[in-house]
């Protein structure tokens, strides 16, 4: 056995060894006989490790190659550009291709793009060596060399039309139809070129998830224009990734359009007796109690605003403080609410408190208060005047700051089960009949009528959110219902 083939079997990569032994005679050359073959062929063994990755999520900025095996997602137009100093213009084309790991945008150069728009098809497996660098939504690699590889099945959909579960870093030219769950207002920031830029957001879900839409410059004002509950679809997204989730951006290229689709969101919620401190978590429910809105002042003199809701599931309730523009979305007892990306915190009295800011979503799902979410229907969303953004061209973030979410978010009020019934309380051993909203469906039923709340043994089967009327005889300020109808 040679000493090229001894180096060869302890190299673990996806190289012939005929590959190799051209690249370690390359490398004797290069070296003008100062190493010899054993010593080369540990160079370019090395070397070989170094590019080789195990995904497409392993490639990172700044590497001074990768080589991976990907296929082919979709195949850009050809663009073409002048290089200063050369007659000649330049070519490129952007080709998407992706793994089971990941995506990530490749850039075909000159010849390479023409070989591109005539050779390369969707589906096809491709073997690539280039060099990785921070894009315009992400990683992209300069395609050195490119190869078909007939022998390598990866399993990766191709469609023109995304889901959000198959949405991964990187990937761009993304089509995607969801139901719109939430928008915002428009924000403006000041750009380090001394320009203006503009940003917005909107909440789009489908029925495999979630996922936040930012909206840039001549799109941002697409946010104010959509009604949540509207269907419609991204052209030419790019997935980015902010605070450890993903999220869908549109910029100048593409755009977002009602579709006469019905897509259907089911939101995947935590039980509210599962939260703990510290998680962000998807919860869901009904409003069992409603605060008025406070203002408070911030640090550096701004106003902010909370307000206080009580939410609850089959299985406990929790107070949400909801922050900024948020606080003015009207629900009131009986809303049925999909709460998502809500923090998990240490609230008033040591109890557990969710806390709804900036970058949660709050989906209106059924409504039993007047004008409820506003007078379409249409729940608020988005900007304390605190949120972060990123510009869109430089990557640079407007400075974030933090409303004191413990002192602002105390709880005004009682618990609604113990709510004041004042002057108006029934008197012992009269008979009654009270109707309202369940806000407690176990025993007792506890039902609310928008002002006062009745506790009510029974053994009717009601549900949260159901109207009902209940008649009896009050004892202890109970009523023992006779009729639940």
């Amino acid at each position: 056995m040679s000493d090229i083939e001894g180096v060869y079997e302890d190299l673990e990569a996806d190289v012939s060894l005929e590959e190799f032994r051209e690249a370690v005679e390359a490398k004797v050359e290069q070296m003008g006989g100062l190493a010899d073959e054993e010593t080369a062929a540990m160079l370019v063994a090395h070397e070989i490790g170094e590019s080789e990755v195990g995904g497409v999520a392993d490639i990172e900025p700044g590497m001074e190659e990768a080589k991976f095996v990907a296929k082919v997602i979709s195949i850009g137009e050809m663009r073409t550009f002048e290089r200063d100093g050369e007659d000649e213009d330049g070519r490129v084309v952007n080709v998407e291709v992706a793994d089971e790991t990941g995506s990530v945008r490749a850039a075909f150069w000159d010849d390479h793009a023409e070989a591109a728009i005539e050779e390369l098809e969707e589906g096809q497996v491709l073997r690539i060596a280039g060099r990785p660098k921070e894009g315009f939504s992400g990683v992209e690699v300069s395609v050195d060399d490119v190869e078909p590889d007939e022998d390598t099945e990866i399993d990766v959909t191709v469609s023109d039309t995304h889901r959000v579960e198959d949405l991964s870093l990187g990937l761009s030219n993304v089509n995607l139809v969801g139901q719109v769950l939430d928008t915002g207002s428009v924000r403006t920031f000041d750009r380090d070129d001394g320009s203006e830029g503009r940003v917005s957001n909107l909440a789009l879900g489908d029925q495999t998830g979630r996922v936040r839409v930012t909206l840039w410059d001549e799109q941002a004002d697409l946010a104010e224009e959509l009604e949540v509950g509207t269907t419609v679809e991204v052209v030419d997204g790019y997935v980015k990734e902010r605070d450890g989730d993903l999220e869908l951006h549109v910029g100048n290229r593409g755009t977002v359009e009602e579709v006469d689709e019905e897509v259907e969101y089911v939101p995947e919620s935590t039980p509210i007796e599962e939260v703990e401190i510290g998680q962000t978590v998807d919860i869901a429910g009904v409003v069992r109690s409603a605060d008025p809105k406070r203002t408070f002042d911030r640090d550096d003199g701004s106003e902010g605003q909370v307000r206080n809701i009580r939410v609850q599931d089959a299985t406990d309730d929790i107070r949400v403080a909801l922050w900024g523009e948020k606080a003015d979305i009207d629900v009131g007892p009986g809303d049925e609410l999909a709460l998502g990306d809500v923090e998990i915190q240490d609230g008033w009295q040591d109890d557990l408190e969710a806390s709804a800011g900036w970058q949660s979503t709050i989906t209106v799902l059924e409504s039993d208060s007047e004008g409820a979410a506003g007078e379409d229907g249409d729940a608020v969303e988005e900007n304390t005047g605190l949120s972060a953004f990123a510009d869109e061209d430089d990557g640079t973030d407007a400075s974030d700051g933090a409303a004191d979410a413990g002192s602002a978010a105390a709880d005004s009020t009682a618990d609604a089960g113990a709510a004041d019934p004042g002057s108006d309380e029934p008197a012992d051993g009269e008979e009654i009949e009270f109707t309202g909203v369940v806000v407690q469906a176990g025993d007792p039923v506890v039902l609310d009528d928008g002002e006062t709340t009745m506790s009510v043994a029974t053994e009717a089967d009601v549900g949260l959110g159901e109207e009902v009327t209940a008649r009896g005889v009050v004892r202890d300020g109970r009523l023992e219902a006779n009729d639940v109808f």
